[in-house]
């Protein structure tokens, strides 16, 4: 059976632990349409992205 060698610390226990908090999504509120997308993507219900038409936008929403 494994054991360690010594006991680790609460401190660095939570300091490797440290990069497993999960990260928010980057959103923002769209100037036209007001819905929430991510950031430096394209709407793809509107198909704008940085106020120019990139792709065709969808007509089933």
């Amino acid at each position: 059976m494994a054991v360690p060698k010594s006991k680790i610390s609460k401190s660095r226990r939570n300091m490797r632990r440290s990069h497993d908090a999960l990260t928010t999504a980057n959103v923002q509120e769209d100037q036209n349409s007001g819905e929430f997308k991510l950031r430096h993507h394209i709407d793809l219900k509107s198909g704008m992205y940085r106020g120019k038409q990139v792709i065709e936008p969808k007509d089933d929403f």
